[in-house]
């Protein structure tokens, strides 16, 4: 009988040990390209999250990759392969839409609010309306992008609901630098691309190039652009270890705003860009982007996908969208 006593006794201290080690010490992120993903840059490049980690007491390694799209990193988090994705609306609200049943995917934070832009070389196009069956739009995904929801969006309010898809054929799924490549460089069918900054900066600088259209103004002001979003598996089995990551992507917008000249020093050398400091500087400035954790109109691209059939899963309540622990007050 002492035996078994003793054995419990020892256990009380084996169990505790057990679950301190029970969370991940290698944490999986995946970033696309473009200036928007600046925050993630900063916690890649400074080791924000192994630094909020330590304050955590775990010793975490972060494992970085880089998509060209949504639906790639999607792929990864539903196989396992991917801790933490990072993209635009469309994929995000994609993936939360098909998991509620089973895995709940859900954002995490949102990382940004800036404008898109539909930029085109075709001297022809003026607005949407002048897009033919000979024009190639490029965008990180067909259809379901955030680009793609927002021409959807835009379609509809200029020729009716039942002609949102009218550019859905024109749509050619492309990563921002190729599809950059491809309009500019006038050897392909692409003619036109629905990207973000800094791309869309670098094209307009172009004398050939001119902007169609602007999603704020089809939002009817400014809206998140891009979020993070991770697993109920993984968020419930490492709570430290997404409170790191929060805390360290808070710590690298908050360097952005204290001082976008050192950001925009972090993201040349990172992305090996050939943008000038100026222009990146003047990105990260813009007052039309702006840097924060908090979404906005994110319920009203829900809605629209809803309504296009794009996403069958409903909400009101933006704290369905994300897990616990976001201060959402405001947000929207």
């Amino acid at each position: 009988m002492q035996s078994w006593k003793t054995i419990a006794a020892a256990l009380l201290f084996v169990i505790p040990a057990c679950v301190a080690r029970a969370e991940t010490n290698v944490v999986r992120v995946a970033k696309q390209y473009g200036v928007s993903y600046l925050p993630l840059t900063i916690m890649e490049v400074e080791k924000l999250i192994e630094k909020r980690g330590k304050r955590e007491g775990l010793d975490l390694r972060t494992e970085w990759t880089q998509f060209t799209g949504g639906s790639g990193m999607n792929d990864a988090i539903l196989s396992g392969n991917l801790d933490f994705a990072s993209g635009g609306v469309g994929p995000m609200l994609t993936i939360w839409g098909k998991t509620r049943s089973n895995i709940d995917v859900r954002a995490v934070a949102a990382l940004n609010c800036m404008p898109l832009f539909l930029v085109t070389v075709n001297p022809k196009v003026k607005t949407i309306a002048d897009f033919t069956d000979k024009d190639r739009i490029a965008m990180p995904l067909a259809k379901t992008s955030i680009q793609a929801v927002t021409l959807r969006m835009a379609a509809g309010k200029a020729f009716g609901e039942d002609k949102a898809g009218r550019f859905d054929p024109l749509e050619v799924s492309m990563g921002h630098p190729d599809a950059m490549a491809a309009m500019l460089g006038g050897h392909s069918e692409i003619d036109a691309h629905f990207g973000s900054a800094p791309f869309q900066d670098q094209e307009l600088a172009d004398p050939r190039a001119h902007k169609v259209l602007d999603s704020y103004d089809v939002l009817g002001g400014p809206h998140t652009f891009n979020l993070v979003w991770s697993s109920r598996k993984f968020v419930d089995a490492n709570p430290k270890a997404t409170k790191a990551f929060r805390e360290a992507l808070d710590d690298a917008i908050a360097l952005i705003k204290s001082d976008p000249a050192k950001a925009a020093a972090i993201f040349l050398n990172a992305d090996k860009s050939k943008l000038s400091q100026a222009a990146v500087e003047k990105m990260i400035r813009d007052p039309q982007n702006e840097w924060t954790t908090k979404p906005k109109k994110l319920l009203a691209y829900l809605d629209y996908m809803n309504k296009a059939g794009l996403v069958a899963a409903k909400t009101n309540r933006l704290g369905d969208l994300f897990f616990a622990g976001l201060d959402l007050s405001g947000a929207n």
